[in-house]
């Protein structure tokens, strides 16, 4: 039974009021910051500004110029086995031919050195590859498939979720430049994930993350090419239960 007032943990920001913020000339491995109510890191990042020219706070966080750098925001960590985890994102990229995007859960996250995607994916016939051993469930799209469109993804200990529909990550529809995208992980107390693109149900991904294992809730950018690669941020919702143990 809890013992306080407060049993969920909630982070929502919507880039309201917010000053420009500079990651000036950002070193090869960059620091955790803050923007908000999110923590911010990424590997040679450009810049991140509020933009004045849309209403209801948009934040905006770019890349450098060169192969695999990345920007990401994050929260947590959570634990699902504490009451369940959600996050929800709405963003729009400006480049989905030449950039990486993941939002959702990662119980890996590099949060004070250089951070690496939750799960890439390339070819023709898709290979997904997971980021270290920890459990992942998102959504993701990626240049460097053949056809450019969102895949609902999960894995853990280094490999796809035996349940996921497809081992190539679950098809949504194409991304498009310059267009909002909404994205909702929702993961049960027994590790269950529901991945959701645009208020439909991609993917249900049966115990795909060990519940008791703490987890991030994250967007991140990542370049695939040598160009300057840019994602707008509108909002950002995490929620999870809180440990009463004593």
């Amino acid at each position: 039974m809890g013992i306080g007032s407060f049993g969920r943990v909630r982070v929502f920001e919507d880039f309201l009021g917010m000053a420009g913020v500079s990651a000036g000339a950002a070193p090869a491995t960059d620091v955790v910051s803050r923007i908000g109510q999110l923590s911010f890191v990424g590997v040679a990042e450009g810049t991140t500004t509020m933009l004045v020219d849309e209403p209801g706070g948009v934040l905006s966080m770019s890349t450098t110029g060169s192969d695999n750098d990345n920007c990401c925001i994050f929260a947590g960590p959570f634990t699902p086995a504490d009451g369940g985890v959600v996050m929800e994102v709405r963003f729009k990229m400006e480049d989905i031919a030449s950039s990486a995007v993941f939002a959702g859960w990662s119980e890996t996250l590099n949060q004070t050195t250089a951070p690496t995607m939750p799960c890439e994916s390339t070819g023709a016939t898709p290979t997904l590859s997971f980021t270290g051993t920890g459990g992942v469930a998102g959504l993701l799209h990626d240049k460097d498939n053949t056809t450019a469109v969102w895949r609902a993804v999960a894995g853990d200990a280094g490999a796809v979720a035996s349940d996921l529909t497809t081992s190539t990550g679950t098809v949504s529809v194409a991304p498009v430049n310059d267009e909002y995208d909404i994205v909702r992980v929702e993961i049960d107390v027994n590790g269950t994930a529901r991945i959701y693109h645009d208020g439909l149900l991609i993917d249900e991904v049966k115990e795909c993350v060990t519940a008791t294992d703490y987890g991030f809730c994250i967007l991140m950018l990542e370049e695939r090419a040598a160009t300057v690669e840019k994602l707008e941020v509108d909002y950002f919702y995490a929620e999870g239960g809180r440990d009463w143990t004593v």
